[in-house]
């Protein structure tokens, strides 16, 4: 066992990123069961769809599984309430100060996690008390850190600085990923566009779909001035790049972004006008399977790159 695999008492060192419109608790259970820690993404759910999603997974899994919260969301201490009241053991926070939530959750016998994008954010989750920082590389999908800090820089930089456990993040799908990360440093990784693309996924079909059609370079971090997010490069990405060319305000950026956009392109699956959020690693996924079947082969890749590794020669 490694400090993963103790930490969170699973089988493998994988945890599903808890993704909004994606992890709902049939993914997160699924990937549990396959020996993975699942994880449902809060960010897009009302509290009370939160507490049956937990409910739910509670009955599909006897493994652990966890709740990802980004401490941006508004309802945040009826959320808090909710995963204390329903026994959840195991939380990943992130988008805020890991100081404001971390104290209260360990009180409750909760293992805690927090997401950074820098290690000087990863040092502030370690005085904050947190038992494991994921270090997420700007090739991540969805909301990302501002300073575009690849994965495999950003590693060995938060490896240097912290004791605790390290989770890395960001442009891994494959075994063979898996395998770098940890030989730079990381004790185990999480999986967003992956799981994004497997039967679970509480997605839109249509976004899953897209997700396999993406090529290299068919993805974008922008959108800096309100909160960074890696995007698909469809209609809305255009409509954004068109508006930088005026050089907009925040408000006239917030006025194009709007209400709901992520959840009419990736749940409600608006190719044209939704938010699709997807991590480059992308154009190496060609097929949606299984949580189960994307586990089993990233341990089988794994092992076999861990073998091959072992016969290079100088």
């Amino acid at each position: 066992m490694n400090k993963i695999t103790s930490l969170f008492n699973i089988k493998y060192p994988i945890i599903q990123g808890g993704m909004i419109w994606n992890s709902g608790y049939k993914l997160a259970s699924a990937v549990s069961n396959a020996g993975g820690l699942g994880l449902i993404g809060a960010g897009s759910m009302y509290p009370e769809v939160l507490r049956k999603h937990i409910q739910k997974c509670k009955k599909a899994t006897d493994k652990p599984f966890g709740v990802n919260v980004p401490m941006l969301y508004p309802n945040i201490e009826e959320i808090m309430k909710i995963i204390v009241d329903e026994g959840v053991k195991i939380v990943f926070t992130s988008a805020g100060n890991p100081k404001t939530w971390t104290p209260f959750l360990k009180e409750n016998g909760i293992t805690v996690v927090h997401v950074v994008s820098s290690s000087l954010f990863a040092l502030k989750a370690q005085d904050a008390g947190v038992d494991a920082v994921v270090a997420e590389g700007f090739e991540a999908g969805g909301h990302n850190g501002r300073e575009e800090t690849t994965t495999f820089t950003l590693i060995p930089m938060v490896k240097e600085k912290i004791s605790i456990p390290l989770i890395a993040a960001g442009g891994i799908a494959t075994g063979r990923g898996m395998l770098a990360a940890m030989v730079l440093g990381a004790d185990g990784v999480q999986v967003g566009s992956r799981f994004a693309a497997s039967l679970e996924s509480s997605s839109h079909q249509n976004f899953k779909q897209t997700i396999l059609e993406v090529q290299e370079g068919g993805t974008q971090l922008t959108l800096k001035e309100l909160a960074p997010v890696r995007l698909i490069k469809n209609k809305f990405y255009q409509d954004v790049q068109q508006l930088y060319e005026k050089c907009p305000s925040k408000e006239q950026l917030t006025t194009l972004l709007g209400r709901a956009r992520a959840k009419r392109g990736m749940f409600e699956g608006d190719l044209t006008e939704g938010e699709l959020e997807i991590g480059q690693i992308a154009g190496l996924i060609k097929e949606i399977l299984p949580a189960k079947d994307i586990i089993n082969s990233m341990i089988a890749e794994f092992e076999e790159a861990k073998q091959e590794v072992v016969f290079f020669d100088f």
